[in-house]
């Protein structure tokens, strides 16, 4: 039990010094990133800020890129849809899932955890840090949200 606990602090650390890193920077380039291959925004703000080496996605509804519509109506291709939005995102600048170091899920109903974790773990398969909350409401009458940070070199 011992060296997982010194495992999970060299993690702990090296997150908090790479956040920490990059917002110390000087001057940080702050860049606004957008993917044609996902909807327009439904608000003031832009699909992904990119920082130094971070991008700080905002969070993606399972909305067609076409239509600007759901995805459907039950949680799967709501996930589905949702990941493959940051997907285009993250490649629009320049990175990947895999490089993906923390989520964060929003749920209409927590009851929809188990397939959730099913169908991320099929596209996250690096494990990021991750908080998954239950919330009110989502706009679109949405099933599921999902946030990240990731990298890029």
């Amino acid at each position: 039990m011992r060296n997982k606990k010194i495992t999970i602090y060299k993690w702990t650390t090296a997150i908090t010094l790479c956040l920490s890193l990059a917002a110390c920077a000087p001057n940080p380039a702050i860049i606004k990133i957008s993917s044609p291959d996902v909807s327009k925004a439904i608000g003031p703000y832009s699909h992904a800020i990119k920082a130094g080496n971070l991008i700080f996605c905002s969070g993606q509804l399972g909305l067609l890129p076409a239509t600007g519509e759901l995805s459907g109506n039950e949680i799967e291709s709501q996930t589905r849809q949702s990941i493959l939005n940051i997907k285009s995102i993250l490649e629009s600048a320049g990175s990947d899932l895999s490089k993906v170091t923390k989520v964060t899920i929003f749920l209409a109903d927590m009851s929809d955890y188990t397939t959730v974790n099913r169908i991320y773990s099929e596209y996250f398969s690096n494990h990021p840090a991750r908080s998954t909350v239950q919330v009110a409401k989502l706009p679109k009458n949405g099933l599921i949200e999902i946030e990240c940070i990731a990298i890029v070199h």
